[in-house]
């Protein structure tokens, strides 16, 4: 009996707990959100930085045309940079170190565990085609030097080398190196290192501000029932229920 003792003060606390929030009717919240105003200004800045951080040139271009909202960056460098984005995702990673100095020398020279991640990833495509003796050529003059000056990037270029210890690479405990994967999280390091180059944020401010709506909610939760968004691909109030 002194185990239901122990429960069931803990029971009657939470109905408290649900009994003592401040219930809000579907009418009473979308007064309160209505009270709130927001610029159209500063949406469309969002929607635009949206744009520009992700690379929809085109979408920029319009979005500009249609609401008059100016980009902070010139946006034929979006184009510049898509193409770097893209040769790393197509496991083209010559092309994209040539891309990258060809836009600014300075963001490999001064990033180097981004240019030793270029270098990995240039490692893993020949490996992924076939090239073993050009592959440990590759790894013993380019990537070695640099393990030796930095233990983390000895541990990535041993556990890159270990592809060629397996029959089937892909099955094998790094296999997921040879996912593509691996060639957007490349590629995305890239793109952020452009964007910080270009003194612009190097991710998208709409995702960051999703998240907070989702906490805000969270935390609202413990002392209220409201009518809340579940589904944030469509932004619908769903009423709560009690």
């Amino acid at each position: 009996m002194q185990r239901y003792g122990i429960v069931i003060p803990h029971i009657a606390e939470n109905e408290a707990m649900a009994a003592s929030k401040k219930v809000f009717t579907r009418e009473e919240w979308e007064k309160k959100l209505n009270d709130i105003k927001i610029r159209k200004e500063d949406m469309n800045k969002l929607v635009m930085n949206f744009f520009v951080t992700e690379g929809y040139v085109q979408a920029a271009e319009k979005f500009r045309t249609e609401s008059g909202t100016e980009p902070d960056i010139d946006l034929a460098t979006i184009t510049d940079r898509m193409a770097v984005k893209k040769a790393v995702q197509c496991g083209n990673v010559e092309d994209a170190i040539e891309k990258v100095n060809d836009l600014n020398p300075e963001i490999l020279d001064t990033n180097p565990q981004l240019f030793f991640h270029l270098q990995q990833q240039r490692l893993i495509e020949l490996i992924r085609n076939g090239k073993v003796a050009e592959a440990l050529e590759f790894a013993q003059e380019e990537l070695a030097p640099r393990g030796e000056e930095n233990q983390s990037f000895l541990e990535e270029l041993e556990r890159t080398v270990a592809l060629l210890a397996f029959e089937d690479a892909s099955t094998s405990p790094v296999g997921e190196l040879l996912d593509i994967s691996q060639r957007l999280r490349t590629a995305s390091e890239v793109n952020a290192a452009i964007l910080t180059s270009q003194s612009h944020d190097k991710d998208p401010k709409l995702p960051s501000l999703l998240k907070l709506l989702v906490w805000a909610q969270k935390q609202l939760d413990e002392k209220a029932a409201y009518p809340r968004i579940n589904d944030l691909s469509t932004a619908m109030l769903e009423d709560p229920a009690v």
